[in-house]
């Protein structure tokens, strides 16, 4: 046996803070070597940041990352242990994004990341070059400043693998992994047995399935260990970073860390046998057979040895079965420490959520109440209540506690929640109470069924729960409006006009805004709490599309929510136009809608989509959780004024339907389909009476 020990980590960095960053990478590798790992791998661009955008343009922001590597290098945290650290690297005119790998002081190899991600929420390409020279290893002049400390003035540079006396080891960077022909692949023919890959891999719904996936297959066919270390929490912008940091041979996963965690540091380890990857590797004819005229990969020779011996004292890791969280954990978890990391980072004391009832503003203030289960969980307090079965008053509850909490949740859940004299939370309930304000803010259209489920709610989570009547505020604004105009608005109940109707809804909405940020400002103040609280913001992803983001009728609309999330997902997902989008759903909607009924209720969406787009610019920073975000800072870009006609496109679709119409006159089947597709709504743009039938998320 070769046993070895590796060790890989989650980590909460915050992009440019530096001082958080170094602190949480030394404190990982004190915990890795504590466990007696010799092999620690940490995230991308982990000393920066994942996150830092254009400021990785900066020199500062290199500059800053060489001198927290050389406070790494001089002491002894390199001592015996092979560290993988991410930062971004300057050679010659061209920026890299890079993987550091050092020991003992000394950097053995820098190896630049050759495969880029640049699609979806990923834009390294406007800050980094890939590296493309992938049969050589080049010199590498150190920073004078690096070099004169550590007493070392270059390194090698570029595609290769570290050569041991007993292993070899090499770096994959996040996106290298999921390329069609990735580098493990011709690294596992040139007698790479461990692999370590530092990722930035942020959370989207049922994506870590996909990422396991290919951490696996990885080694399944072809052997050896895959290390996998990913950044978790949110280091300053609208991204969760999943952490799951997990250890791989042969296939199995012998070691996963968390997915949704509030600490800032978590160091996953494992027990691996060499000899099984040699012994695997030896026994698939295909491998040995493309093994003996592979193309040779450059590498750097380390005269000593990471494994020990057999030893009944040390036990190899045995294959465990992958967490995995159902959707709806996932959309709770993953939104809360989000959200979390957003309040304790913002210097903020608390959130308010204006909360009308309806399903979206309940399901925010359902994740803030799963945020304080969270924050609790994760202070080392009390957290569970059992029975005592058996015991005279058998009602009696007593609390049980886990024994790992976080000292920086405590911490900060102490600070933001103002507690004194050695009090904290026990109950989410009453931290609840302490950082979370609800707001029903009613008018006279109000039904008692939403005010009635808005308090329910609250009570249930704990929020500092208030009612508001607004109509008092309408009434002085529309007053101020008939002095200035000479007229008074209607809502469309009343009698009024579609402008007038849609004027007033929008004016409730802005009433409402305004109020929430007045509250948040000032009631802290009232309850003599420190500090202010962030407004939360709800809406769905739907509405974003439609930019009905006020209302919730389904019928002023014009389509139903289940055919708006057909068309997000044919929009962005499957890269649809107009007329592509138009030909997908004559397929789908074909059995139950006539092809110029299809034409109508496209036409009505890109209408529509290209009228409000431009809200998409200024919505409130949210959190991704979905492919088919039009979210516009970054993962959906496109313009925001369009011809909203669409001449071209609907003109295209125009002659479809005259053609497909004329299809199904010419075989006899048409006579009322016809009559039916000449009597619909026309180019009028309005959907149909069957608009809400049937099941329009067929094959998605």
């Amino acid at each position: 046996m070769r046993l070895l020990k590796v060790a890989t980590c989650n980590l909460n960095q915050w992009a440019m803070d530096f001082d958080c960053n170094l602190k949480h990478i030394k404190e990982s590798i004190a915990r890795v070597k504590q466990a007696g790992a010799v092999i620690r791998l940490g995230p991308e661009l982990e000393i920066t940041g994942y996150g830092c955008e254009d400021h990785f343009l900066e020199l500062d922001t290199v500059s800053h990352a060489w001198d927290c590597l050389k406070e790494i290098l001089l002491g002894d945290w390199t001592d015996g242990i092979l560290c993988s650290i991410g930062m971004p690297v300057i050679k010659g005119s061209e920026r890299y994004n890079c993987q550091v790998l050092c020991l003992n002081r000394k950097i053995v190899m820098i190896r630049p990341k050759m495969w880029l991600a640049n699609d979806g929420n990923y834009r390294e390409l406007r800050w980094f070059t890939a590296w493309k020279q992938r049969d050589q290893l080049v010199d590498f002049q150190l920073p004078l400043e690096i070099s004169e400390h550590i007493s070392q003035k270059t390194a090698p540079f570029g595609y290769g693998f570290i050569q041991f006396l007993d292993t070899a080891v090499a770096a994959e960077v996040c996106e290298e992994l999921f390329s069609p022909v990735p580098p493990h692949a011709k690294l596992a023919l040139n007698g790479v047995e461990v692999f370590m890959n530092a990722s930035g891999s942020h959370h989207q719904l049922r994506k870590l399935d996909v990422r396991l996936r290919a951490i696996i297959g990885a080694t399944h066919t072809r052997g050896g260990v895959y290390m996998y270390s990913n950044h978790q929490g949110c280091d300053g912008g609208r991204l969760y970073y999943d952490g799951c940091s997990c250890i791989v041979i042969n296939g199995d996963v012998v070691a996963q860390g968390s997915q949704f965690s509030l600490k800032d540091i978590e160091v996953v380890v494992a027990q691996v046998d060499l000899d099984a990857v040699a012994s695997l590797r030896g026994s698939i004819s295909s491998f040995q057979e493309q093994a003996s005229c592979k193309i040779k990969v450059p590498s750097v020779a380390v005269p000593c040895k990471l494994s020990q011996p057999f030893n009944l004292k040390i036990c190899p890791s045995s294959p465990l079965k992958i967490k995995y969280h159902c959707p709806e954990e996932e959309i709770a978890f993953g939104p809360g420490c989000w959200l979390w990391d957003y309040l304790r980072r913002s210097g903020a004391s608390g959130f308010l959520l204006p909360l009308s009832g309806g399903a979206d503003s309940s399901s925010v203030a359902a994740i803030v109440g799963c945020m304080c289960q969270l924050v609790v969980k994760g202070s080392n307090f009390l957290v569970g209540r059992y029975k005592l079965w058996g015991v005279p008053g058998s009602d009696f509850l007593a609390y049980s506690q886990i024994a790992n909490g976080d000292e920086q949740v405590k911490a900060d859940a102490i600070r933001i929640g103002n507690y004194t004299d050695g009090q904290f939370p026990t109950d989410s309930r009453e931290f609840a109470k302490r950082i979370f304000y609800t707001v029903f803010m009613g008018t006279e259209n109000s039904s008692e069924a939403t005010k009635s489920r808005a308090k329910v709610l609250a009570d249930e989570i704990g929020s500092w729960h208030l009612d508001v009547c607004i109509d008092g505020v309408i009434s002085a604004l529309l007053s101020l409006f008939q002095t200035l105009t000479g007229k008074r608005p209607r809502y469309k109940v009343d009698g009024g006009s579609n402008i007038e109707n849609l004027g007033l809804q929008n004016i409730q909405a802005r009433i409402r805004m305004v109020l929430a940020f007045m509250l948040a400002s000032l009631l802290p103040w009232v309850h003599n709490k420190p500090g202010f609280y962030l407004v939360l913001g709800s809406s769905n992803v739907d509405e974003g599309l439609r930019g009905y983001l006020t209302k919730l009728d389904e019928v002023d609309m014009g389509m139903t929510y289940e055919e708006l999330s057909v068309y997000g997902r044919l929009r962005k997902i499957f890269r649809c136009g107009p007329v592509s989008m138009f030909k997908n759903l004559c397929y789908r909607w074909g059995a139950r809608l006539t092809p110029l009924e299809v034409a109508d209720k496209v036409k009505h969406f890109f209408k529509y989509y290209s009228i409000n787009r431009h809200k998409m610019t200024v919505l409130t920073p949210s959190y991704h959780a979905e492919s088919y975000s039009p979210e516009d800072n970054r993962f959906d870009l496109r313009q925001f004024l369009y011809n909203v006609r669409w001449p071209y496109q609907f003109h295209k679709i125009d002659e479809l339907v005259r053609e497909l119409d004329g299809d199904q006159v010419a075989i006899g089947e048409s006579s009322d389909h016809e009559k039916l597709a000449t009597t619909s709504n026309g180019g009028s743009g309005l959907g149909v009476a069957a608009a809400g039938s049937g099941n329009p998320k067929v094959g998605f």
